[in-house]
């Protein structure tokens, strides 16, 4: 796309790498949506966490900008794979769900996680091209299951009632893959009645990268988590990218193939 022509997607490499997706991390979860985890640093303007050191950092890399400054990642992924888990780290979202199911399986695995597009790049192509490097991750790394936390901006559960509801009557996971929030902070996604739950309202109120997993032939786990550093609600999407829908599949082979 001759639009794009300035814009590289690829794994970090360096420390200029790693250190451009922090600050984007900073940028929009701490400055746009009000996070305030431990791992904010508001001095150098950055977010981390234990986690970075072991994951794969797949990021969008617009080259006008200067890695130096640490402004040139506007788009970013941070991917755990099952045997980095399980040899170094553990997982980030098992401190929100009980992922045994996933894990017990015995499949391959990769968590997603932190995942944030510079507001410049928001609604163009960026979200695109970070799902083209993600599906030719997962077919590189021959990755079974993708899963991760997703998040609704706020920690008012009564505002998304309508949205968590739709979510669990028509997208609960199927036993084999239906990971739960923890028993301390489960949240119930079962909230509306029947005849109460007014589905073109719950759809739109489902933010667009959820949306684009259950396009995917995503699923939700049981319960939702309410992250209070984060200023989210959380739920648990979890993908067989052997279900992925033939349309979308498809699509991402023949890229993979052509590269």
């Amino acid at each position: 796309m001759s639009g794009d022509s300035h814009l590289t997607l690829r794994l970090a490499r360096d420390e200029n790498d790693l250190m451009g997706a922090k600050r984007l991390r900073y940028d929009v979860f701490v400055e746009e949506f009000g996070a305030n985890s431990d791992g904010v640093d508001h001095e150098r303007r950055l977010e981390s966490d234990q986690f970075d050191a072991w994951v794969d950092h797949l990021i969008l890399v617009d080259r006008r900008r200067e890695a130096s400054d640490h402004n040139h990642v506007v788009g970013a992924y941070r991917l755990l794979r099952s045997e980095v888990a399980k040899r170094q780290c553990g997982y980030y979202s098992s401190g929100e769900f009980d992922l045994s199911t996933l894990i017990d399986s015995g499949r391959s695995l990769v968590e997603l996680g932190r995942s944030c597009i510079h507001s410049d790049f928001r609604g163009g192509t960026g979200i695109y091209h970070l799902w083209r490097g993600l599906a030719c991750y997962i077919l590189d790394n021959k990755i079974e299951i993708m899963f991760g936390s997703a998040s609704f901006h706020g920690t008012n559960i009564n505002e998304l009632s309508q949205a968590l509801t739709l979510l669990h009557r028509h997208h609960l996971a199927p036993p084999d893959m239906r990971v739960k929030s923890w028993p301390e902070h489960y949240v119930s996604m079962d909230r509306v009645e029947a005849e109460q739950l007014n589905r073109s309202e719950a759809i739109a109120s489902v933010p667009p990268l959820i949306r684009a997993y259950l396009r995917l032939g995503g699923f939700v786990g049981d319960g939702a988590y309410v992250d209070h550093q984060f200023n989210t609600v959380d739920v648990c999407l979890v993908m067989d990218t052997a279900r992925m829908s033939e349309r979308h599949k498809d699509h991402y082979i023949q890229f993979w193939e052509k590269r």
